[in-house]
């Protein structure tokens, strides 16, 4: 397969309980639940929402970005 670039995923914390959706609008199919200080990876900031990878559910999906927090050092 020929990617001409990668995007190196961005560790983030779910700060509070929020839907992981299939797109970004918000009323888009829900895919899972996630939860508070849940891990999510960044592959992309659009607008106010990210698009990245639930580990834990492992799904792919939208969040707003406002819920995301850099994880502690």
């Amino acid at each position: 397969m020929f990617a001409p670039h990668y995007a190196a995923p961005m560790l983030r914390m779910i700060s509070s309980s929020v839907p992981l959706r299939a797109g970004s609008k918000s009323d888009s199919e829900t895919l899972a639940q996630l939860a508070g200080g849940d891990s999510f990876e960044v592959l992309e900031l659009a607008g106010d929402h990210a698009w990245g990878v639930a580990p834990g559910q492992k799904l792919v999906g939208y969040v707003p970005a406002s819920i995301l927090e850099r994880p502690a050092a």
